[in-house]
């Protein structure tokens, strides 16, 4: 790698920290070189999880899963006495609710889209940026960079910043700018861009269809606005986009057509040429199927470094794939050349961070006084207050008061696939507990269990209830293929049976593509996520205590006429 470029964005190093660098990488056996291939995953959260990882290879970065704060100051005061410091990373999207059990939970990129103001993207940023830095973390798998294009893509949706273009690559240049400001590095996910397909990459290989000119007007739009931001990384992702592919390669088969994290024409000709990112690729997790299905792992292990990626996160089982690295550089799969590139970014990266310094020591005691703040906790409010959409309103419904609608049906929808933690409730039923507070009568539905043609009749409901309300729990997951309203039987006994006889209002908190399963509900509001201040935003509106202000970054109608009724 060329000496000159180490001065240029993003890194923008010194001489003193280019020397570092090189004497670093060239004091460095080979096997320590691939070591620093390897960003592991910090599963057990202890330290002889670590020294057992570290006797494997000496690895380069890892990543924290939600820990406790006391577990996060331990672990990172023990990285930070290995030879060669060490990239610790966690995803930090949503704020700092990565750091159990205080951590801000901000609220979805999405509901930070729907205030439209990009400040709300540099206060996401900042409560990351300051809550992970508090416990050590240097590296955000962050900002998400996808466009929410397709509605049934069961990933994207509340992750992202939308469907625009143009504000997407505001917001997230917005939050790339605010967070490498705190010394974090941004990692800028998935390129070559989710949410075409409506198929999880978590599950298999999905495909980014747009032609070469659709994709530069969308996700090179957006990848354009990181990189000119001087986002340190870019996350390459399991996804093929064939019009590029066959862009650089038109002979190239489409059996032979691989997705980004394993793609030459992808990593190389597209993001570090066309683009010009001078900085830091690495894969997403190479544990999910869409990297796992395409190529024998044998051979994907070192074909992800050796077509362009500098890291490779994950693994299925850590002896197991960094023998494969090493023999994809015995082998000259990955060269010399290569493998020296890809540590000078890795360690480059390093010197940009500071991590070339001495570091302190973290306490348990400093880092309280930093996550779970009250300034972080009025900025998740105020991202709420201003986020909330009304998407469709019935002329005479709202406000929703106990003078109005003394009694109330309540009908709470939780994802199947998203039980609450041990010792929390279900938001549902948080909000059931709030309608009760406010003064309703509330009664929560209670499926009959009864056979077809034996409902209850309209009069259980019909004159019983002045009002209906539904609340909706279902937030993404990796690994739904689907993200949809699962009624009860018999022939949903729960569905919005009586909403032209009583007043209904359906509340989404984690889904703003709802309506394609309630499209004649007639009072339709959008929350983008479940926290707390999120809970009391939409009580203080559907009250009248507070306007509704935020706009829908994306298309809640899904495209269908009948949605709009």
């Amino acid at each position: 790698m060329d000496k000159a470029l180490l001065k240029q964005k993003p890194f923008y190093l010194s001489d003193e920290d280019i020397a570092w660098v090189e004497s670093t990488r060239d004091s460095m056996s080979v096997d320590e070189k691939v070591g620093q291939l390897f960003c592991a995953c910090v599963r057990a959260g202890t330290i002889e999880e670590l020294e057992g990882l570290n006797a494997i290879t000496p690895f380069g970065g890892v990543m924290y899963r939600p820990l406790p704060a006391e577990t996060c100051v331990e672990l990172t005061n023990y990285l930070n006495t290995l030879k060669t410091p060490v990239l610790i990373a966690a995803d930090l999207e949503h704020g700092g609710n990565i750091i159990e059990p205080n951590g801000t939970l901000f609220g979805a990129q999405l509901a930070a889209a729907a205030t439209r103001d990009t400040g709300m993207a540099e206060k996401l940023a900042t409560i990351c940026a300051e809550e992970g830095k508090a416990v050590g973390i240097n590296w955000a798998f962050a900002p998400d960079s996808d466009l929410d294009l397709n509605f049934r893509n069961p990933i994207t949706n509340c992750r992202t910043y939308g469907s625009d273009p143009d504000l997407v690559a505001e917001m997230i240049a917005a939050y790339v700018k605010k967070m490498q400001s705190f010394g974090m590095a941004a990692s800028c996910k998935h390129f070559p861009g989710d949410g075409v397909d409506e198929r999880d990459h978590h599950l298999l290989t999905n495909v980014n269809t747009l032609s070469v000119e659709e994709w530069d007007n969308t996700y090179g739009k957006v990848y354009r606005a990181a990189i000119d931001a001087g986002t340190m990384s870019i996350m390459v992702a399991h996804i093929v986009q064939p019009a590029y592919i066959r862009h650089y390669n038109k002979d190239i088969e489409d059996k032979d057509m691989m997705p980004a994290s394993l793609s030459k024409e992808l990593m190389v000709n597209l993001l570090r040429e066309k683009l010009g990112f001078n900085g830091l690729i690495v894969t997403d997790a190479t544990t999910m199927s869409g990297f796992t299905i395409p190529m024998p792992r044998r051979l994907s292990v070192p074909t992800a470094i050796a077509n362009g990626a500098d890291v490779f996160l994950f693994s299925r089982n850590m002896a197991e794939d960094v023998s494969f690295m090493k023999a994809g550089v015995e082998s000259g799969l990955i060269t010399e050349e290569r493998l020296n590139d890809a540590v000078t970014r890795i360690l480059a990266m390093k010197a940009a961070l500071g991590l070339n310094k001495p570091q302190k020591t973290y306490t348990l005691e400093e880092t309280e006084k930093m996550i779970g703040t009250e300034e972080h906790h009025a900025w998740a409010k105020e991202c709420a207050d201003r986020s909330v959409t009304l998407v469709k309103e019935e002329k005479g419904v709202l406000p929703l008061t106990p003078d109005r609608y003394k009694r109330i049906m309540y009908f709470p929808l939780k994802a199947p696939y998203n039980p609450p933690a041990p010792g929390k409730e279900d938001a549902c039923d948080t909000f059931e507990k709030m309608l009760k507070d406010e003064g309703f009568e509330v009664t929560t539905f209670s499926d009959s269990k009864a056979l077809e043609g034996r409902l209850a009749p309209t009069t259980d409901f019909v004159g019983k209830y002045d009002a209906m309300v539904y609340v909706a729990n279902y937030p993404i997951k990796s690994g739904e293929t689907t993200v949809r309203i699962v009624w009860t039987n018999p022939l949903g006994s729960n569905c919005p049976h009586f909403l032209t006889q009583i007043p209904t209002i359906f509340i989404s908190l984690g889904n703003p593509y709802h309506l394609q399963d309630v499209p004649r509900i007639r009072t339709f509001i959008n929350a983008y996520a479940n926290n707390q201040e999120v809970l009391d935003s939409v009580m203080d509106k559907i009250t009248g205590r507070s306007e509704f202000t935020g706009i829908s970054p994306v298309d809640p109608f899904c495209g269908k006429w009948d949605t709009r009724l």
